[in-house]
């Protein structure tokens, strides 16, 4: 049993960091609160992420210490992607989907790696790329299908 003066650290997640992506039955995609075409979704992921303006209504970033990175510290996106989808969604549609969460990812990766060493992700050491990945981390939660039609 553990302590019962010890403290319980909050394990909540904020909301503001985990954006939900939903497919339903009919393959219709919801980010957030958003409909959307899946050819919308990467640059929705994207931004995101990266939260360019700090809005506070996207991830906070907590600057971290960057093993290796010459700058020291870098500020890491807390978002989370939660990817739901129904027991009637096409494979088709899950897989075209989480092919852009991905994307969107490896684009950020691409984008700083550019910006930070010149080259793409790919084209970068092992130990560089560990740099890019501790940066822009991948954070994907898959859930287990759903019946949405049905109320249990």
């Amino acid at each position: 049993m553990p302590d019962p003066n010890q403290k319980v650290e909050d394990q909540k997640v904020n909301r503001r960091n985990i954006i939900v992506v939903k497919i339903n039955s009919a393959d219709r995609i919801l980010a957030g609160t958003d409909a959307i075409d899946v050819s919308q979704l990467k640059d929705k992921i994207k931004e995101f992420i990266s939260n360019p303006s700090n809005d506070p209504n996207l991830p906070e970033k907590e600057v971290k210490e960057i093993e290796g990175y010459s700058k020291g510290t870098y500020p890491v996106s807390k978002g989370v992607i939660s990817l739901q989808n129904d027991r009637g969604t096409s494979y088709q549609a899950y897989i075209a989907v989480q092919n852009e969460l991905v994307k969107a990812v490896n684009e950020l990766r691409d984008e700083f790696s550019m910006r930070e060493f010149g080259k793409k992700y790919s084209a970068l050491d092992e130990d560089t790329q560990k740099i890019v990945r501790d940066c822009i981390p991948q954070n994907i939660s898959e859930a287990e299908p759903k019946d949405v039609g049905k109320r249990r």
